[in-house]
Formats: structure tokens, sequence, C-alpha cells
């Protein structure tokens, strides 16, 4: 049974602090690519980046062009080339992997300097690309429908394709994002440093939103609320959202001035490298107070909601594959009553969806060293939301060996979680499941009820 249960709030997880990535790790990522590339014959990758849309490049090169655009061009003996605007030009130095560094204005902000004297085609022709037979461009997106070759769609600026085919006119282009992402992609799972790197931030979004949660109170504005979902003057992964009653006024995405009122749904939304944390639910501390139609929400939507994520839960383990997850998400939750459609659950890193190996018909294997959100997103007429998104990440027996040796303090976190979650909430995990959050399925329904959560009856 489902039922709403009194709890001690989990502290906030105190003085942890952020992790490198190592020289080994970012060999192992160069080489995890170069073998991709070698599998498939393929020559060169063209990684394209801007911020917004950076992580592959990032994956390589530990850094993302801030405001401008770069390359990263690898060729398949190792060779790395870096083409860059005018500010990030001096950043080819701190890259991770050795590089040779190549101005290109135009990836500058508008109306900087441009007085080059050579075409687009030109400065490309440097990177030694021209002989090249087979060349994967990588932009961030692995196109995946079944009506068109997406092998041919080709998500970089149109002026870098058409200089890269004038400079290489017999060579054969494909979409080469999947040597980083989907299904046999090299950033689909972590070694226990990128675990370690990626769970400073995890935490972060759980504190953060611990500290919004005890924050929430009638009369407060969504900015003073939404200022406890910042943290440490680290980069967001998401659009902070801090909202209450309708969302979207003006076009408004951001919080504001306004202030929270009595029956008020809520949405509560942060994020960071490593994992994102969502609320979803009404500002009120009992039905008695939700508007009449929708007094009934906790057993029509949260309850319903709170099942799939146990069941999500305590279903992943290794091995498995993506169908099998999905179809228990949508045997407890059908899609066709509860509005959601999409993926429920997907892959984590930099970037907050990474892809997702949870979908209709997914033979793709769930394995060690993933880093999962669990994101379940009912939408029922006429009701507020449900949310408790917060993430997970899989590690095998070694793997668990290997964080516990080199990483006691996070390893230590994740024992506390896992009690937490199975002693309080009641729901079971298998032994490979480590939360990477304090925050992980701990869902406050009635947000002004703030020690009264969802949880497993037994």
């Amino acid at each position: 049974m489902i039922e709403l249960k009194r709890v001690k709030r989990p502290e906030v997880e105190y003085n942890i602090q952020p992790v490198e990535l190592s020289d080994d790790t970012i060999k192992e990522r160069k080489n995890k690519i170069l073998k991709g590339m070698k599998c498939d014959d393929i020559d060169v990758i063209i990684i394209y980046a801007d911020l917004e849309h950076g992580s592959n490049f990032e994956y390589l090169c530990g850094f993302l062009p801030r405001f401008e655009e770069a390359l990263l061009v690898l060729h398949s003996n190792g060779e790395a080339y870096m083409v860059l605007g005018n500010e990030n030009l001096n950043k080819a130095s701190k890259a991770r992997i050795k590089v040779n560094a190549i101005h290109m204005p135009h990836f500058s902000l508008p109306n900087q300097p441009m007085d080059n004297t050579r075409k687009v085609s030109q400065i490309l022709a440097e990177c030694k690309i021209n002989q090249a037979k087979k060349i994967g461009i990588v932009g961030w997106k692995n196109f995946t429908n079944t009506i068109e070759d997406y092998s041919q769609l080709f998500d970089i600026p149109y002026f870098v394709m058409d200089g890269l085919k004038e400079v290489c006119p017999n060579a054969k282009f494909v979409n080469g994002t999947y040597l980083f992402i989907g299904e046999e992609g090299a950033r689909n799972t972590n070694n226990a440093n990128e675990i370690a790197h990626y769970e400073f931030g995890a935490t972060l979004a759980g504190n953060c939103m611990l500290e919004a949660l005890a924050e929430f109170e009638i009369g407060k504005s969504e900015m003073e609320i939404a200022s406890r979902l910042s943290s440490y003057g680290q980069r967001h992964s998401v659009v902070t959202i801090m909202a209450a009653g309708e969302r979207f006024i003006n076009a408004n995405m951001y919080p504001s001035s306004n202030e929270v009122k009595l029956g008020d749904k809520i949405s509560i939304t942060t994020g960071y490298k490593g994992g994102l944390q969502s609320r979803g639910g009404y500002a009120v501390s009992d039905e008695e107070q939700l508007p009449i139609n929708e007094r009934d929400y906790v057993n029509r939507v949260a309850k319903p909601y709170f099942k799939a994520v146990v069941t999500w839960l305590e279903m992943i383990k290794i091995g498995i594959d993506g169908t099998t997850l999905y179809s228990a998400i949508n045997t407890v939750l059908p899609k066709d009553q509860y509005g959601w459609s999409l993926n429920p659950g997907h892959l984590c890193a930099d970037e907050e969806w990474l892809s997702s190996p949870v979908y209709p018909n997914s033979k793709e294997e769930i394995k060690s060293g993933m880093l999962f959100q669990i994101d379940i997103i009912p939408s029922i007429k006429g009701y507020g939301g449900a949310s408790c998104e917060s993430g997970v990440v899989l590690a095998d027996a070694n793997l668990r060996a290997e964080i516990k040796s080199k990483y006691p303090q996070m390893w230590q976190r994740f024992v506390n979680r896992r009690k937490f979650i199975m002693e309080e909430l009641g729901i079971e995990l298998n032994e490979e499941v480590l939360p990477t959050s304090i925050a992980t399925a701990y869902f406050t329904p009635y947000l002004l009820n703030k020690d009264k959560v969802l949880a497993v009856i037994k």
C-alpha cells in the first residue's frame, strides 16, 4: 500500500567536495571513442559544441566553449585539432587531451573582429581532413526515428557542414553521435571516478531541493524560495523552476515575484551535472485545503504516480532490458490513463538528459555504471502534477568495491541513502542501486505538511 506517512526529514548532506576527472579517466574516454571509430572504419570525427550543446565536446576536452562555438576534430590515430573563436582560442592549452589550436573567427560573437582573409573551408582544411574517406559528424542528438535515414541528419550549423563538404567532396559523411550516446555509446556508463565527479552535482541538487522545501511557506515569493535552488555558484543543467499557480503567464518561465497562495499548484526543479531534482504538488497541508474538485488528488494522481516510482526503483537492476522497465511502468501507471509521454527514465551526465534505454521494444541492456534519472511525468486534466524526479547509479560488485575503496565518504552517503529509502520509505532496492541524493524518492505532495511523505506501508 502507498500511504502518507510521517517521517523525519532527511538531513542536508554537508561537507561535500567536487571531484575532478583523472587523467586516466580522460584517457579511457578517448580510447573508447577511438575504438568505436575503428570498429566502423571512421577516419575522422567532427564534434560541434556550443554552450547548450557541448557535452560530447566536453567529454573529451573537459570544458565547454562558453558563449562561443567550437569544433573538436579527432583523427582515428588520436591526433586532435580544436577550432575555436576569438575568446576561447586561449583555452586550447587547457584541454584535457592534446590538441592543435586553430582560430576560426566565425565562431565568435556577433560583430567581434572577423577580419580574417580565409574562408571556412580554408580554415577547416588545416585540420588535415582532406584525405578522410569516412567522417562522423557529432552534434548532440542521436536521431532514432524509422521513417528517414537518420545517419544523414546533421545537427550542426550549415556553414560548418558546407565548409566540410567543400574540403572533403568525396568523403562519406555520417551522423557519428551514436559513438557517444545511444545503445552502444561510450558515455552510457561511468567508472568510479566519473560517478564521484557527477555525484557532487546530484548531491547539490538534492540539498537545494530539501532547502527549498523547508523554505516553502504561504506568502513567500517564487524568487525567495528559488534562492535556495542554487548552490556554490555551480552551473545549472536545466532552467530553474519555482512556479506557484498557473505557469507560463506572459510566456515567463522563470521564478517571479508571484507569492505562494493557499491551494496553488506548485512546480519546483533544479539540476546540476549528474542529477536533477523536481517536485510537484500543492501548497496545502491536507486535502481539505484543496479546491473541491481536486480533493482526491493524492488518490487520483499522487499515489499512482508514487507507485510507479516505487516499481521503477524496485525493478531496475543490471542485466534487464529497457522494454522490461518500460512495460512495468506502463502496467502500474498506464500511459493512456495517466497522460505521460516521455521515456520513464533516462541517462544523465554533464547534461540533464543524455539518452534513454527505456522505451517500447528496447533491447538495450541496463548496465553497471549507468547514471539514471527517474523521470515519470503524469498529466491528468484538472489536477496539478506529481513529481519526485531524482536519480540513482547502478554499480556491480566490482564497481561498488572500487567506490568504497577510493571514495569512502561518497560510499557512506550511498549507504545512508539506501537505509533511508528502505527503512523510512519502505522501498526495496537491489544491491546495485545507489541513490545519488538523500532526496531520492522523498515526496511531499502537500508541501505545507513538510514531514508527511508518500511511502510503502507493509
